[in-house]
């Protein structure tokens, strides 16, 4: 007979730790974009992330984890009543992967399991926000928030972990998200920057970071809570999980040499703004490949991403697109980057699941073929074209409706005090006086929008700049 459910402390306080490592991503998140934006709009930008924590994780806990995670209905979502918020599971049997043949499943508490996936959700949907900075209404944002986690984010993490269609039956692998998080929240972020429209003055003015501590200060806390996101990922204390964290390391430490090299080549000078990039880039890559392939691989593909990204972050000049801080650029192009490695590198020598668990094949230098590679240029094609289209429909509906791009006037004096009537620095003067509004928003002179309060070149066409984000 099967034994009595029994919880594993092991598995369940690495479980703990890790949600909680995550969770502390999306306020990393909010620093990185905050110091890549300009002064006037770096509340706002910040108050998205905060707000996508509220709002999401209300929703998830209501429907969000039924529909990801609830008995697949028809390979596209959940059982939507299976984990409905009205319920309560707090009893002994109530263990994440329970079966009758093995009531304790991984011995982690369902409720524990259900706060891990809930913190993936929250920084998905917030990582859109930073194609959209400077021009969104904040009422907008979390209209687009609710809709988007709705239609898109929730099924689509069904269809890649919870038995739907890409983990079930295309048997596309993604380890901890490089389909389900950065392919969807990239594709979703080119839809809102296109029917949003450009910054005004954007590519003519000068829109750089405008604090670049801050952007190494949330790099650096988003690759301290990468850890509990790619190897918590493995749900279990066990070799995989140390190999998630080791490539994780390895991925993001090469990526980061790769992007500052592209630098030295294209510019002559690193930039931190580039290391920090670099990170994030080699974070965002190795996410779906972190538990399927060797260390060496990992170091390879940090270096692959880097320097790729690098060089994609230019294409919304060339293309005409205002990715505002680099979304598409940096997880869209660093999430296929790391999902077709798999296809070229997922190894059962490192993971059995691979095939026992996922029924995936080797990838083609170990000596699977092109099989696996498809799968995953399948896998990430399905996720692009329903996330872009439903991200495009739902900012489209709203723009048309309550409106979702602020007033000129407001962008010009500052999205931070239109919307929250708020700034982020105290720039009034030292004798007391309480400053005009652009002094408020971090703005030099009235006309000019920028944090330097230097005339843009309005005459040149051209960019001032493609090395860095914003």
């Amino acid at each position: 007979m099967p034994e009595a459910p029994t919880i594993d402390g092991a598995n369940t306080t690495w479980l703990l730790v890790s949600t909680a490592l995550v969770l502390l991503m999306t306020p990393g998140l909010a620093l990185f974009y905050g110091g890549l934006n300009r002064a006037k709009g770096v509340l706002n930008m910040m108050m998205m992330s905060f707000s996508a924590i509220g709002l999401i994780s209300v929703l998830w806990w209501f429907y969000g984890f039924s529909v990801a995670f609830g008995a697949d209905v028809n390979g596209f979502w959940g059982d939507p009543g299976a984990y409905l918020g009205t319920k309560t599971f707090l009893a002994e049997t109530d263990l994440w992967g329970a079966t009758a043949e093995n009531p304790s499943g991984i011995g982690v508490p369902l409720y524990v399991f259900m706060a891990f996936q809930m913190v993936f959700a929250v920084i998905t949907v917030a990582l859109i926000s930073g194609a959209i900075a400077d021009r969104a209404k904040f009422a907008g944002w979390l209209l687009f928030a609710f809709g988007w986690a709705t239609l898109v984010y929730f099924p689509v993490a069904h269809w890649v972990w919870g038995g739907g269609i890409i983990g079930a039956d295309i048997h596309a692998l993604d380890f901890a998200g490089g389909t389900a998080v950065h392919i969807n929240a990239g594709a979703a972020a080119l839809a809102v920057a296109l029917v949003l429209g450009k910054r005004l003055g954007w590519p003519r003015e000068g829109m750089k970071p405008h604090n670049i501590p801050l952007v190494a200060l949330g790099a650096g806390l988003l690759w301290f809570g990468w850890f509990g996101f790619n190897a918590g990922s493995e749900l279990t204390v066990d070799s995989v999980a140390g190999l998630a964290f080791i490539n994780t390391q390895l991925a993001t430490a090469a990526a980061v040499l790769g992007w500052i090299a592209v630098e030295w080549i294209k510019d002559r000078k690193p930039t931190m703004v580039g290391a920090s990039s670099g990170a994030i880039a080699g974070l965002v890559a190795i996410t779906p490949a972190c538990g399927f392939i060797a260390p060496w691989a990992a170091v390879l593909l940090g270096i692959v991403a880097g320097a790729v990204c690098a060089l994609a972050v230019s294409l919304k000049y060339k293309l005409g697109y205002d990715d505002s801080l680099d979304v598409v650029g940096v997880h869209f192009v660093g999430g296929w980057i790391g999902s077709l490695w798999l296809g070229l590198f997922a190894t059962n020598s490192v993971n059995a699941a691979i095939t026992d668990v996922v029924g995936a094949s080797d990838g083609l230098f170990y000596g699977g073929g092109a099989t696996q590679l498809g799968r995953q240029a399948l896998a990430g094609l399905i996720v692009s074209v329903w996330s872009f289209g439903i991200a495009w429909v739902l900012a489209f509906v709203i723009e048309k409706t309550i409106g979702f791009r602020v007033r000129g006037e407001s962008e010009v004096e500052g999205i931070d005090i239109a919307e929250h009537a708020e700034s982020s620095y105290d720039l009034s003067p030292a004798g007391g006086g309480t400053g005009s509004a652009f002094a408020m928003a971090g703005i030099g002179t009235p006309g000019g929008g920028t944090t330097s309060g230097t005339k843009p070149e309005a005459d040149s066409a051209e960019p001032v700049s493609a090395k860095v984000a914003g």
